[in-house]
């Protein structure tokens, strides 16, 4: 059991499946109090009623003030999970106005109107936690699809920023990064995500047990696949061969489409 969630109010969006339910029925485990948030309601009640918890559907964006007062007044952990990603939408193709502005909004924006809902609240106290379910895509940059890519780059910077901006305070940031996880949201990924995630793809499990690990050791970074560090790596420290393995990537997949 993780000492901080234990009794703790938790509130995961995108929780009606995938990672979010993953979250969701974690935190239930350890014994916390979990808000279930989906623009589905009705999944987003399936998975709260299977746990134990209280659905509040609706836009992740704008569900902070009923996600507090369903817990009674206090938000302690807030997984900023909710996501979307298109398939496509980049430059020189066909540029997609609606897949970059709902990537940036949701992606991007949903995080950081609930960060700056939560804020006050949790400086005054002196203590809370936002969890950002990023992707590694936000730091290695994924083919196929330019919106998601740089919208979870985003989402990566904001949750950094937080942590270095509010550590001192009693703010802890985690910032979840896995490759390819079991999801519907995999399944949409097409051809990109059959050739570059399905290989090394795991369960939503998988990734709340991270998270939970990452929790216990008051870690900022959390890699549900180890290998993604070495990726990383390469990337910060030789980014032209980075950028060159990445291309040859690229050429393969468009090869097979």
């Amino acid at each position: 059991m993780v000492e901080a969630v234990q009794g703790a109010g938790v509130v995961v969006t995108g929780a009606g499946g995938g990672i979010g339910a993953a979250l969701a029925r974690r935190f239930a485990a350890e014994g916390a109090r979990v808000v279930v948030n989906d623009l589905d309601g009705e999944r987003a009640k399936a998975v709260a009623d299977e746990i134990g918890g209280i659905a509040v559907p609706g836009d992740a964006s704008a569900i902070v003030a009923a996600a507090r007062d369903a817990l009674g007044g206090s938000v302690d952990v807030y997984c900023a999970n909710a996501g979307v990603g298109f398939e496509g939408g980049n430059v020189g193709t066909g540029l997609d106005e609606h897949a970059w502005a709902a990537s940036w909004d949701v992606n991007v924006m949903a995080h950081v109107r609930a960060a700056h809902e939560l804020l006050p609240a949790w400086l005054e106290r002196g203590s809370g936690r936002f969890v950002s379910t990023v992707s590694a895509a936000g730091l290695l940059t994924m083919i196929g699809s330019a919106p998601y890519s740089v919208t979870k780059h985003g989402a990566y910077a904001f949750a950094e920023y937080l942590s270095l901006t509010y550590r001192h305070r009693g703010i802890k940031v985690h910032a979840i990064c896995p490759q390819g996880v079991r999801t519907d949201m995999l399944a949409a990924t097409g051809s990109a995500g059959d050739l570059v995630l399905q290989p090394t793809a795991i369960e939503p499990e998988a990734v709340a047990e991270a998270l939970i690990k990452g929790m216990e050791e008051d870690r900022f970074l959390i890699l549900p696949h180890p290998e993604v560090a070495q990726y990383y790596q390469v990337r910060a420290t030789e980014p032209d061969r980075w950028l060159s393995n990445m291309n040859h990537l690229q050429q393969k997949w468009e090869a097979t489409r």
